[in-house]
């Protein structure tokens, strides 16, 4: 009976994504479904199913594997400040001041869950509603980190500013909750050891860190496909992580939260985070996200008429527990989107399942209450979801242009300015000489500098742009700035050497430091190579309506597809594939991988908003 249980789980979570794309479902996350169809199936309506020792264990690594791939999305980032004045491009693109970062955004936004939490757990003590004030407001301040990375994922957001804000905001609405918890149970319960023995869950995480650091260096020089190294130290991580935990009295989902930080911050591969979120979305996380419907039984809960009035006040106190992060995030983002933002970061069913198992463990809550308590957390996961997918929209910040910033005004370089701005590049122009400040400022946007020094270069906010074009003529000048630029963190350093002596000099260290250098008679040698041997690339070269394009895919939609089931197919025509620094020849069945680069022509109209799909980080 428990393998036909699993049987009908497994078919379940196979048939929702399928029947969700079938009627255009997108409303709702798929977790919420799947929490939905697990009251469906469970005892509350058909009893198909019902939760065996088996079933609850594939549920319980469900909701390990589900706080490490939580703990995985975190962009540590974030929390790099790199500088603190306003530049003149943010002062150009960004809706708001930069000093309202993610991190800081985060950090305001749970404040006021914190507050609000405690107060509304005040108001239920004081009503007689619910007496257990510490405990309400570790529930009140919850948030449901997979369900929130599930919807942010699915709009594509986890890579933007106002994702990565829900995201940390999310990761606040675990982690203190958690860590509250465990300080409830060592408080309140009979493990009260375990509150100084939770410094040992960070000295074994340390340890860890310290230990495989050099791991991804290597690995890739010796794994193979029958080893699969990385995902064995990936799950090495959580069982160490989560044995640690449960060892000094705390929540598993604790150490499976910080064994997630721990391989962030080896920083491995996309392919490992790929195979991972296979492993997870792919198998256990839906068995828990089933589990947990299966699990709430709805006919015995609403018999209880106190049930039936806590649930609306529990559901009332989560929502509005979060409410005060509105304002916070209005500071950066529209009206309606912080809107659909508070209305995320209400959803709550995680932690409440494993706050709910404590206490229920420490009796410390009725059968009653904890029914409620789930019932107004399911509530939230349907409901809030609806709100967020309902009223977000696309940041002004989001749809700015790849910014490119020349300096030198000249020859070889104005005529590509002028190109590129027909494009979806936002492009600046800086000279220090007068005259060509004269001749060129009607054609392009130029701003004339005295000097072009790296600090006068910073101060411009010049080094403030995805890609830098060093077009000057003065090689050395162009060498000082490019290293100058790098340490700064431009992104992309394109440097001119006509001086092929200061070119040899030089090329060596550029190029380890990723700075691309060309030389213009070398770079005409090699096109007129290229007519000599292929006439048709001057027609290529000449054409109005056609173009050649590279872009790197980070978009996962388009990864792990074939090329001929792209959806845009028969639009575009990929004459290379650059992986891992190695030249693909492409076929109709080459596979795209995160991270490949294409190299690809077609209409300029169509092949931009293409390559801004395949770009799109999510």
């Amino acid at each position: 009976m428990d393998q036909v249980s699993l049987v009908i789980i497994l078919l379940a979570a196979l048939l929702i994504p399928l029947i969700m794309a079938k009627f255009k479902i997108n409303s709702l996350p798929t977790a919420v479904m799947e929490i939905i169809v697990g009251i469906v199936i469970g005892p509350s309506v058909f009893n198909f199913v019902n939760t065996s020792d088996l079933i609850s264990q594939l549920s319980t690594i469900g909701v390990i594997v589900l706080l490490f791939l939580s703990g995985l999305e975190i962009d540590f980032s974030l929390f790099k400040k790199r500088r603190t004045a306003l530049t003149p491009l943010e002062q150009k693109n960004a809706v708001n001041t930069p000093k309202y970062s993610p991190v800081r955004l985060s950090v305001y936004a749970y404040s006021t869950i914190i507050v609000l939490s405690l107060l509304l757990a005040a108001a239920f003590k004081v009503s007689g509603l619910f007496s257990d004030f510490w405990l309400a407001a570790i529930l009140f301040g919850t948030i449901s980190l997979g369900i929130v990375i599930a919807a942010l994922k699915e709009q594509e957001l986890l890579s933007k500013a106002f994702g990565q804000t829900i995201l940390l905001i999310s990761v606040f609405g675990e982690l203190v909750p958690m860590m509250g918890l465990t300080l409830y149970a060592s408080v309140y319960g009979s493990n009260s050891q375990s509150l100084w023995l939770l410094l040992l869950i960070l000295a074994v995480a340390a340890l860890l860190l310290l230990r495989f650091k050099p791991f991804f260096r290597f690995y890739q020089n010796i794994n193979k496909s029958t080893t699969q190294l990385d995902i064995r130290l990936a799950f090495f991580l959580i069982v160490t992580m989560v044995t640690v935990a449960e060892s000094v009295g705390a929540e598993n989902i604790l150490g499976a939260f910080v064994a997630g930080i721990v391989l962030k911050l080896l920083n491995p591969s996309e392919t490992t985070r790929e195979r991972l979120d296979a492993i997870g979305y792919g198998f256990f996380i839906p068995i828990f996200f089933i589990t947990t419907g299966v699990d709430l039984n709805l006919r015995t809960l609403l018999t209880s008429g106190k049930t039936l009035l806590l649930i609306p006040l529990f559901f009332l106190a989560y929502m509005v527990a979060k409410i005060g992060g509105y304002w916070v995030l209005k500071l950066r983002f529209k009206q309606a989107n912080a809107l659909a933002g508070t209305a995320l970061t209400a959803t709550t069913m995680t932690m409440v399942l494993a706050v709910l198992r404590v206490a229920k463990s420490m009796k410390t809550i009725t059968s009653d209450q904890s029914g409620a308590f789930l019932l107004a957390a399911l509530l939230t996961c349907v409901i809030s979801p609806l709100i967020f997918n309902k009223f977000y929209s696309a940041e002004k910040e989001d749809l700015v242009k790849t910014a490119v910033h020349f300096i030198g005004a000249n020859l070889s370089t104005v005529p590509v300015a002028q190109q590129l701005r027909k494009g979806w590049y936002d492009v600046s122009m800086y000279t220090n000489h007068p005259e060509n400040y004269q001749t060129y400022h009607a054609q392009v946007p130029v701003t004339l500098m005295e000097n072009f020094t790296a600090q006068d270069l910073q101060d411009h906010g010049v080094f403030d742009t995805d890609i830098l074009v060093l077009g000057h003529i003065d090689a050395e000048r162009n060498y000082e700035l490019a290293k100058a630029a790098k340490a700064y963190g431009v992104l992309r350093i394109i440097v001119r050497f006509e001086d092929r002596n200061v070119l040899n000099e030089h090329e060596d260290e550029l190029r380890e430091l990723g700075v691309e250098v060309y030389n213009t008679p070398e770079a005409n040698i090699t096109l007129l190579r290229a007519l000599i041997e292929s006439p048709s690339t001057l027609l290529l070269l000449n054409d109005t309506e056609n173009s050649i394009y590279e872009v790197r895919v980070l978009n996962h939609l388009y990864t792990d597809v074939q090329i001929k089931n792209l959806q845009f197919a028969q639009d575009i025509t990929i004459s290379q594939v650059i992986r891992n620094r190695k030249l693909i020849a492409p076929n109709g069945n080459t596979t795209i991988m995160y991270g490949d680069r294409l190299i690809f022509t077609g209409n300029k109209q169509t092949a931009a908003q293409i390559r801004q799909a395949l770009a799109t980080a999510n």
